[in-house]
């Protein structure tokens, strides 16, 4: 009667994918205190155990009438017991044999190997004992002893649930698709979002909140990306899905050491702005780390999203659930192998950027090759600012300035080129004539300022460029002879497009000037 609730619908656990072993767990702790688990759980398994209790009630019935028959019945056996201690008696002198042997067992103790042990002695005797020890003895063999048996458990709870889902996928025809993806741009990005975040609101931005935000708008822009497989009166049928309910792959450690993985997910999410995305997906590892996910959390998941790279895991082909179209896998975030012994100084001159591997592993039987390429395209894309993301992303944390700019590296090569150290120069100069016009003065109201000649590219410059050590000359008050693009950025949006506007070019004293420079 007690498992009839656990097996009373299949169905209504494989809308949970990976999670149902979380369901057993939770209908553990149901059954043995109703109280202990959140009201939608209790509201669910109540359900569940109406369900199942007609089918069950039968079944009890006949378990107790055999059981107080066999308890009584070997009263009675005392009485024969008693031959069998007389017969015992002629058995009596069987040990005996054994202690006539124990003589036998005495020479064996010399076969214990000796111990060996270091002797002084005054000088060398044997060859090779310079210094003072004779040579050491030769080890005596040791005897290795065989393991024992392996140990067979039982799997149950999340491990068994596991297995089942592992057994269940090897059944649906799946396909991978594999892309490398610079990750230059989405670096200097979030650099520059955390440090605003840093400054105003507070909270960090991590890659996989923006890969996760780019696998939503890539799967808006591909409708068919988002359809699942079914079954109807043994029929197969294509499932479209009209929102992308996106499930994030969440690893959590358990009391007893072990860890887990569980698969919540945020419904509607092509509904959001990215701002909106960020806190539901920390919302979302909140509740899961502090054991608050509810049934709802788990159901309807239409693609999932998972990152072994953050464990270093380079290419990755997770396994896709039951009910789901495809599942994103994000690698590690590193450079090219052929790269990775070079030095930063040749890594900067070369523009090198780090990249990460992309996977989208698909229902083959409703998505085809071409458009799982097509999804990886549109990723790649979304990664490098086209469409606009970037752009949305800062609209929506209200970063006051333009998103930087994806571009190919261009160095000064030719006689009337400018040499790249003289472009950083007149950037210092435009951001101390021009950069008022970008400072956030407006309490009420927020706008994204910006300017062309405070822009990398109307100097020549790109985000290859960030990482690169220029001469700057006299810069923030001190007389420095290099500092990277990105440091000398950071100062002059801190000294001039900041809350206070700041403007000296005008002024013809040179001595004046210098001063309000410093």
């Amino acid at each position: 009667m007690a498992t009839a609730p656990g097996n009373s619908s299949n169905d209504d656990l494989s809308n949970f994918g990976a999670n149902d072993w979380l369901i057993e767990e939770m209908f553990e702790a149901w059954k043995k205190d109703p109280n202990s688990v959140d009201t939608s759980w209790r509201e669910f398994f109540d359900k569940r155990a109406g369900q199942a209790t007609p089918q069950a009630a039968p079944a009890t019935a006949p378990a107790p009438a055999p059981a107080p028959a066999p308890a009584k019945a070997p009263a009675p056996a005392p009485a024969p017991a008693a031959p069998a201690a007389v017969t015992a008696a002629p058995a009596a002198p069987a040990p005996a044999p054994k202690a006539a042997e124990a003589p036998a067992q005495k020479p064996a103790a010399p076969s214990a190997p000796p111990q060996p042990r270091a002797e002084s002695v005054s000088g060398p005797k044997n060859p090779g004992s310079a210094g003072g020890l004779s040579a050491n003895r030769p080890s005596a063999a040791r005897k290795i002893e065989e393991s024992a048996e392996p140990t067979r458990t039982v799997m149950r709870g999340a491990p068994m649930r596991t297995a089942k889902n592992m057994d269940l996928s090897i059944q649906m025809p799946v396909a991978t698709s594999v892309r490398n993806v610079p990750m230059k741009l989405i670096i200097e990005q979030r650099d520059v979002i955390n440090k605003h975040l840093a400054r105003t609101t507070g909270g960090k931005v991590s890659f996989t909140h923006i890969l996760g935000y780019a696998m939503v708008k890539a799967l808006s822009m591909l409708p068919d990306m988002n359809v699942a497989y079914d079954e109807e009166n043994g029929k197969p049928v294509l499932v479209q899905n009209h929102q992308v309910n996106i499930g994030l792959a969440i690893d959590l450690p358990k009391p007893d050491g072990t860890r887990q993985l569980i698969v919540p997910n945020i419904k509607a999410a092509d509904k959001m702005n990215f701002r909106e995305f960020w806190r539901a997906y920390e919302e979302m590892v909140r509740k899961a780390r502090k054991n608050e996910l509810t049934v709802d959390d788990f159901a309807g998941t239409t693609a999932s999203l998972t990152n072994p790279g953050g464990i270093g895991t380079s290419h990755s082909v997770p396994r896709l659930m039951m009910g789901q179209g495809v599942i994103l896998g994000v690698g590690s975030i590193d450079y090219p192998p052929e790269f990775q012994a070079a030095s930063d100084t040749r890594l900067r001159e070369l523009g090198v950027s780090k990249i990460t591997t992309l996977t989208s592993t698909y229902d083959h039987r409703v998505i085809q090759g071409a458009v799982s390429g097509e999804f990886l395209k549109v990723m790649h894309e979304l990664i490098i600012g086209q469409h606009d993301f970037y752009d949305e992303i800062y609209l929506s944390l209200r970063v006051p300035y333009l998103p930087l700019r994806w571009a190919s590296d261009d160095s000064a090569h030719r006689s009337y080129e400018l040499a790249k150290g003289t472009r950083v120069i007149q950037l210092i100069n435009a951001f101390r004539s021009w950069g008022h016009l970008m400072a956030d003065i407006d309490p009420l109201e927020y706008s994204q300022r910006s300017h062309p000649e405070l822009e990398l590219e109307a100097h020549g410059l790109s985000i290859w460029d960030l990482d690169r050590e220029f001469p700057v000359g006299i810069f923030g008050g001190n007389e420095k002879e290099t500092m990277t693009l990105k440091k000398v950025l950071e100062q002059l949006r801190g000294a001039y497009c900041g809350h206070v506007g700041v403007e000296y070019m005008h002024i013809a004293d040179t001595e004046k000037r210098r001063w309000l420079e410093s």
